[in-house]
């Protein structure tokens, strides 16, 4: 088809494909421990039977140790013709109302600026809508074969690693297509070239042997969560940098995301500034960054007047591409262990040590790619880096090293507020990338 042709009945699929991200919306298919089972299986199904009936026949259950399944599926095109992993995931964060929500999370609305709105709505239930129209353009009789893959525990302790691991022979391929990504903003297309990694810790911080009243022994006695807040504010310097000995920064070379669009998505309250130095692209994707993202200790409810003799946190740091996660986590693990004040005992229990990822470029995939994207916004498209993570990303290299990947979605950075309150999806973003992604089929099986 002529890419005039393919808008044309991309356009005529929208109404369905939308009905069907809103169906999926209303779905709250959190795979947080803790968390009804139900709606993940409802979730697994109701997406088995979209791509079924998209033409992926054989969709089914991947064979996992634990948790939720992933289901894969094989679509062969014509003899000969190179081989598409299509990958995005099922699953969503959960959506607290202390998050803020102006609308229900699991009912899809659309509201005046034409968005939908709803946890998942972008990431990655946009991904879904994506490949079943994608699909769908071509009747389910795609030009090259396609392979997928939906994941449905990327957001909480993710099992696909295993599974591609367990059957490297299913991942073989020319091209893998990652559609859990974004533009910057909306209708102005990127390719996503690397992605930071991310290694985390807990870090337990002792003083006392048992509590101690804070009038008697105030003032003498060291108090534990004192003394964390201490070690916590020896990881950034004055800027907000971090300050560990060893860790891996660098520069972006690629396009530059202004502040002004960053503003846009980060709800800074009057008079705080933003952190960091150089410009955002570099603070983003191509320096590491340390956030505490959760402190155990008394709670203010439970509070009495002492001294408290223990309190944790659990840290986690964004590593640039290049840099190995264990060598990372090790500087990370060091520093907490030599900064303590006061002679406080530390004790640091390794969580994670996810990889950043390049992606390999310069073949006729990602070629392709680009050319697709232009053709489908009408503009040139540049390259960008994202602050988050993704470790499949390394087991897919690993399983198929000759593969190359292209790294996109409908989630723009500036409005979808991925994982946050209020996220939300540019339905012409969506149309858009079902365009480019059919684009690109038909190049591969040109070339």
């Amino acid at each position: 088809m002529s890419a005039a042709e393919i808008q044309e009945k991309v356009r005529s699929l929208m109404p369905g494909v939308i009905e069907d991200l809103k169906e999926l919306i209303s779905i709250p298919s959190i795979a947080f421990p803790g968390y009804p089972e139900e709606p993940m299986h409802r979730m697994a199904e109701r997406t088995l039977e979209l791509f079924r009936e998209a033409g992926f026949t054989d969709a089914h259950y991947g064979d996992v140790p634990h948790g939720y399944p992933p289901i894969y599926a094989e679509l062969p095109g014509p003899e000969g013709a190179p081989v598409v992993v299509l990958y995005a995931h099922y699953d969503v964060q959960p959506a607290p109302e202390s998050q803020g929500w102006t609308s229900d999370p699991f009912l899809a609305t659309v509201k005046d600026d034409g968005r939908i709105y709803g946890r998942g709505a972008a990431d990655d239930k946009s991904g879904l809508a994506t490949h079943l129209g994608t699909l769908r353009a071509f009747d389910g009789k795609p030009p090259v074969t396609l392979r997928l893959i939906l994941e449905g525990m990327e957001e909480t302790e993710s099992n696909l690693e295993e599974f591609v691991e367990a059957n490297p022979d299913l991942f073989q391929c020319d091209l893998f297509v990652i559609c859990d990504m974004g533009n910057l903003v909306s209708g102005e297309p990127v390719l996503t070239t690397a992605l930071r990694g991310d290694v985390s810790c807990i870090v337990t911080v002792r003083t006392l042997e048992h509590p101690l009243h804070s009038g008697v022994f105030g003032g003498a006695a060291p108090d534990a969560m004192m003394a964390l807040a201490r070690l916590l504010n020896t990881l950034v310097d004055d800027a907000g940098e971090v300050a560990i000995e060893g860790v891996t920064t660098g520069t972006w070379s690629g396009a530059v995301q202004s502040e002004e669009s960053f503003l846009e998505g980060v709800p800074l309250l009057p008079g705080v500034s933003l952190i960091g130095t150089g410009t955002v692209s570099d603070r983003l994707w191509a320096k590491p960054s340390i956030n505490a993202i959760g402190i155990d200790t008394t709670t203010i409810a439970g509070s009495s007047n002492v001294i408290l003799p223990q309190a944790s946190a659990k840290i986690s740091m964004r590593i640039v591409p290049g840099a190995k996660a264990e060598a990372e986590l090790d500087a990370l693990v060091a520093h907490l262990e030599s900064h303590a004040p006061w002679g406080a005992q530390v004790e640091v229990k390794r969580v994670k040590a996810a990889p950043a990822f390049l992606v390999p470029g310069g073949g006729p995939g990602v070629e392709a790619a680009r050319e697709a994207l232009e053709e489908a916004f009408g503009m040139a498209s540049s390259e960008v880096g994202s602050g988050g993570s993704i470790p499949l990303l390394q087991t897919l290299h690993e399983a198929c090293p000759a593969a190359e990947f292209a790294l996109w979605g409908p989630e723009d950075m500036e409005r979808s507020r991925i994982h946050a309150s209020d996220e939300s999806v540019d339905p012409a973003e969506i149309e858009r990338m079902i365009v480019a992604q059919a684009l690109l089929l038909e190049k591969l099986a040109a070339r």
